[in-house]
């Protein structure tokens, strides 16, 4: 049976620390010796360094983090227009359909 790796779940490093880990990428540092040299994955430092290339431009298969951010942002109010539409009850007090809407708009 293949093991399985167990490893904790850290929360998010300090700008400061991906900002000073990516100008080690960019000194001809590898993401693997800096990986062994402190916690982060090499793939994680690898990650930070494409994204800010993005952001400064250097690369276009993605998103900047500003765009990220307006993305979020904007997923998270259509979530919250789609929640208050969903919230519309029917006198009966269950969740209105859509047909029952249309019901009650030609009946009124």
């Amino acid at each position: 049976m293949p093991s399985l790796r167990l490893t904790a779940i850290r929360g998010p490093y300090a700008p400061e620390f991906k900002a000073r880990t990516v100008e080690l990428v960019r000194a001809e540092r590898s993401p693997e010796q800096l990986a062994k040299e402190f916690e982060p994955s090499a793939n994680a430092i690898r990650n930070w360094a494409q994204q800010a290339n993005r952001d400064k431009g250097h690369r276009s298969d993605g998103l900047t983090t500003p765009e990220r951010e307006e993305l979020r942002q904007l997923r998270s109010e259509l979530l919250s227009a789609i929640g208050a539409c969903n919230g519309w009850r029917h006198e009966s007090g269950t969740p209105a359909r859509h047909q029952d809407l249309e019901h009650r708009k030609v009946s009124e």
